[in-house]
């Protein structure tokens, strides 16, 4: 894993600003473990798959970060789906929608809770969770 520069921000911008306290010198610093932590719960809330089968990597993208996500992908399964077939657009749709719209859903996440600019979110899906009845197996 390429450990990029973590995401900083000065004192001065996070107080201060708003005619309150002055600003404290210094620096906030968010670290990797930090950043991936954030990466692999908001994968897991858009792509309905436990963290712990999250695989998350950071790389420098001229002066962004870069996020690639490596998971299987929770779906209902045939059973449920031949059963109810709206369940398909009520879970996202096809494998390839849900992939593109978790992609905005993540990068915004990830930049609103931790300060740092991406410059992508990369996807690679690599199998499939079955879910029946809501519970993933």
């Amino acid at each position: 894993m390429t450990d990029p520069v973590p995401s900083t921000m000065p004192a001065s911008t996070a107080a201060g600003s708003d005619g309150g306290q002055p600003a404290l010198s210094g620096h906030t610093r968010v670290n990797t473990q930090a950043l991936t932590s954030v990466a692999k719960a908001a994968a897991s809330e858009a792509l309905q798959v436990p963290a712990e089968h999250v695989k998350a990597d950071w790389n420098d993208d001229g002066g962004l970060l870069a996020l690639s996500l490596v998971l299987p992908l929770g779906i209902p399964s045939l059973n449920r789906i031949v059963r109810d077939p709206s369940l398909m657009t009520r879970t996202g749709g096809p494998i390839w929608d849900r992939a593109l719209l978790a992609r905005d859903l993540i990068l915004d996440r990830v930049e609103s809770l931790t300060g740092s600019q991406l410059s992508r979110v990369d996807i690679r899906i690599t199998g499939i969770r079955i879910q029946e009845g809501g519970r993933v197996r």
